[in-house]
């Protein structure tokens, strides 16, 4: 059988990960936590790329290593702990009655909500640990009561985020505007079933940043200088 080797970037993400989930378990009652930092942003806009410069960044500011994580890091975590990447990849896509039905049929099922409660637990873990930056995986919403997280969230004309999609895949404009209108309507459709909120409400941010105006750069600096005092 084939191994798939991670990249080099994805196995140091990984190794750093292990490094905050064993911080997190590790953490002294009471003791002063270090900030986390949530990234959400409408389908097209640039979070990753925002997200990695953050990084680097923060480590500069802190001399201290920070980790980016977003859904590709946790189905990595996700297949470590032999959940199907079938479940992964159909995340909030099946009836709820299915994965009730298969999970009465066989104890061994995992289902939707399986994967997702994993995943909310990997998520306020890795937060409770701190010097995180998450992108997407509602993580502003599920965090959204931790007083170590900051919320931030990017917003941008279409056509900004239909050049931008059509850039970074190498799609033509039709097919770019196509993939923003249906990924943006099936994210707010996932958020709203798994975590009963509409993530496009600007009360969960303290921060909400024009991605079209407002250059990666500066949004990446204005962040850092914001949960770094």
């Amino acid at each position: 059988m084939a191994v798939k080797l991670l990249t080099p970037s994805a196995e140091q993400r990984m190794k750093a990960y292990h490094e905050l989930s064993h911080r997190a378990k590790t953490l002294v009652k009471g003791a002063p936590q270090k900030p986390t930092i949530t990234l959400s942003r409408e389908f097209g806009c640039e979070a990753f790329p925002v997200g990695e410069e953050l990084v680097k960044l923060l480590e500069r500011m802190t001399d201290e290593v920070w980790i980016l994580v977003d859904k590709s890091l946790l189905d990595e975590v996700a297949k470590e702990k032999n959940i199907s990447e079938d479940i992964i990849r159909s995340l909030g896509q099946k009836p709820r009655w299915l994965d009730d039905m298969f999970a009465t049929l066989s104890p061994k099922w995992k289902s939707d909500r399986d994967y997702y409660q994993f995943l909310v637990e990997q998520v306020v873990s890795i937060a409770t640990a701190g010097n995180a930056v998450f992108v997407g995986l509602g993580a502003a919403i599920i965090t959204q009561h931790m007083k170590n997280c900051h919320h931030f969230r990017l917003i941008a004309d279409q056509n900004f985020k239909v050049q931008s999609m059509a850039r970074r895949m190498n799609l033509s404009k039709q097919d770019a505007e196509l993939l923003v209108v249906e990924q943006q309507k099936e994210r707010n459709r996932v958020i709203r079933k798994l975590l009963d909120a509409d993530e496009r409400d600007p009360r969960y941010y303290h921060l909400i940043f024009n991605n079209g105006k407002v250059k990666n750069q500066k949004i990446v600096q204005s962040i850092a200088d914001y949960v770094v005092k």
